[in-house]
């Protein structure tokens, strides 16, 4: 029998799947639920219900048609965490468009740059970022409008238009009418640029709604009642993509305007969070908050963590905090829509091999390989992946998504170890990789050894030219309070666990290491410290 399977509901609202369907689904099921719990700057507190929110989404919809925006668009936005970013990004997927968010840390050159590259239509701009467009926003190419998101204060140049004059109850609030469908773009995220520039990850509805929001609640078991503390910067895939999917289930966010250990802390105890998700850097730095001790987290269920080797001072801080926590160290990336692998435990030693390189096992959506440099099958090597969660390709880069699509795998660029019972270990990413004396030395490996020092707190390792090594493998350290660590004994601790290639070379014993908005070590800048 011939089934005539078509495509008209698919692409009508009638049997439609994108992201903002389910938005308008969530206000209809759970109105009144908490969507957005947010903080100002002040320490102002504000509630957006999913009904609320979904009617400032459509109120922005609307003014973006206004303003042009229509399917195949896209958006650019640079803002702190706030409501005004959420509504920004379903108003905009909302019509079919994508968004993209710029680092806020970003200078005028760099935010040219992504600008000019995928050209939005309209650009939304904090106020506390607007002196950085002001001069240059007559040479951004495509730029037909900007908008100030004045959720701080009303600064705005003029002719920009004000968020807060878009989404009074005087404004449309019905649904808009816009053809979308599942293979359009709703986010086009760029990497970090450790390369020569930037790249645009195109990722569409579809990833989100057949694969990696289905992996969230299978493999981290995220649920509609989960009130999850939001530290993650919505330019990142981490932030963009966790909220994403939060809001897809119909979860609560605690949103924070400025993050810092201390606001963290208090916001978890006082909010009944039961979820979160960051850098071993911030966890740690969250034990060292005065009275850490006496907050309560007895709500707390689960700490997601990533992007760095877990020490163990973090989790000795937090099992006396709260010994019930279930910790999972998880493992991502843009390229794959934040999709990857999960790992749970309580302790160190139920971590297999009691190795804090352990990223755990691949979720359900996620299909692996590990290659050597000759592309055969490798216990230790490059981490390939299939998925449903697999980016479209690199925006206007066929070249790069050409490299990163091989042979049916998407390449990550990461380098693991498996084991036979399929857990992974992160090795290191392969321009992290330090060519020492003709060999190659795992960052990671080292920094494992010098965890193990007592009285060491933090520490990264990078290789550092050098005409005799070629690279030197060379420790920045940052000690405990009130603790004595000196460099020579540190180097002799990592001669009895490391071959003599590994070893540092030098170790800088130094106050703090730098963090980009996420937590994670800059190494770009200790390899610049190293040469001053």
């Amino acid at each position: 029998m011939n089934v005539d399977t078509g495509t008209h509901q698919r692409d009508t609202v009638i049997g439609r799947a994108t992201i903002g369907d389910q938005l308008r689904r969530n206000a209809k099921l759970q109105p009144s639920k908490p969507a957005l719990i947010f903080y100002t700057t002040e320490g102002d507190r504000e509630v957006h219900t999913y009904r609320s929110l979904n009617r400032m989404v459509n109120r922005l919809a609307h003014a973006l048609s206004q303003q042009g925006v229509g399917r195949g668009d896209v958006v650019a936005i640079m803002s702190r965490n706030s409501p005004d970013y959420v509504a920004i990004y379903y108003a905009t997927i909302k019509l079919g468009a994508a968004l993209t968010g710029i680092n806020f840390t970003f200078t005028a050159r760099e935010i040219t740059y992504q600008v000019d590259h995928c050209q939005p239509k309209v650009i939304v701009v904090e106020s506390v970022f607007v002196d950085r467009f002001v001069p240059i926003a007559d040479q951004l190419a495509g730029v037909e409008h900007f908008m100030v998101s004045d959720v701080v204060s009303d600064a705005g140049p003029e002719g920009w238009t004000r968020i807060s004059t878009l989404v009074g109850d005087d404004r449309d609030a019905s649904e808009p009418e816009a053809q979308v469908g599942e293979n359009d773009l709703a986010i086009i995220q760029y990497t970090s640029g450790t390369e020569a520039y930037p790249k645009g990850v195109m990722i569409s509805h579809r990833n989100y709604l057949i694969s990696t929001t289905p992996a969230w609640q299978s493999a981290l078991g995220i649920a509609p009642d989960e009130i999850w503390l939001f530290l993650m910067p919505f330019f990142t895939i981490a932030g963009l993509g966790s909220m994403t999917t939060l809001t897809l289930l119909g979860a609560t966010l605690v949103l924070v305007h400025a993050v810092d250990p201390p606001k963290a802390a208090a916001m978890m105890s006082d909010e009944k969070v039961t979820i979160m998700a960051q850098t071993p850097t911030f966890y740690l730095a969250m034990t060292q908050v005065e009275g850490f001790e006496d907050y309560d987290f007895s709500s707390l269920r689960r700490c997601i963590t990533y992007g760095g080797t877990v020490p163990q001072a973090m989790l000795d801080g937090w099992t006396k905090a709260n010994p019930d926590v279930l910790w999972a160290t998880y493992w991502g990336q843009s390229e794959l829509t934040q999709l990857g692998s999960v790992g749970w435990f309580r302790s160190l030693d139920e971590v297999p091999g009691g190795d804090p390189t352990w990223i755990g096992k691949p979720v359900p959506q996620l299909e692996i390989a590990v290659f050597d440099e000759n592309d055969q099958p490798a216990e230790i090597g490059e981490l390939a992946c299939r998925s449903p969660s697999a980016m479209v390709g690199y925006y206007d880069d066929p070249e790069k998504t050409a490299e990163a699509f091989r042979d049916g795998w998407l390449r990550t660029g990461d380098l693991v170890r498996i084991d036979d019972d399929g857990n992974l270990f992160f090795f290191d990413r392969k321009k992290d990789m330090i060519k020492s004396g003709g060999m190659n030395v795992s960052s990671q490996e080292v920094e494992r050894v010098l965890y193990s020092y007592p009285g060491i707190l933090q520490v990264a390792v990078v290789g550092v030219p050098d005409e005799y090594w070629s690279e030197a493998v060379t420790a920045f350290a940052v000690t405990q309070p009130g603790v004595e660590v000196d460099a020579e004994a540190v180097i002799a601790h990592c001669k009895r666990s490391l071959a003599g290639y590994k070893v540092p070379k030098a170790v800088h014993l130094v106050e703090s290491l730098p963090i980009d908005t996420q937590g994670k070590i800059l190494k770009r800048e200790l390899r610049a410290m190293s040469k001053d």
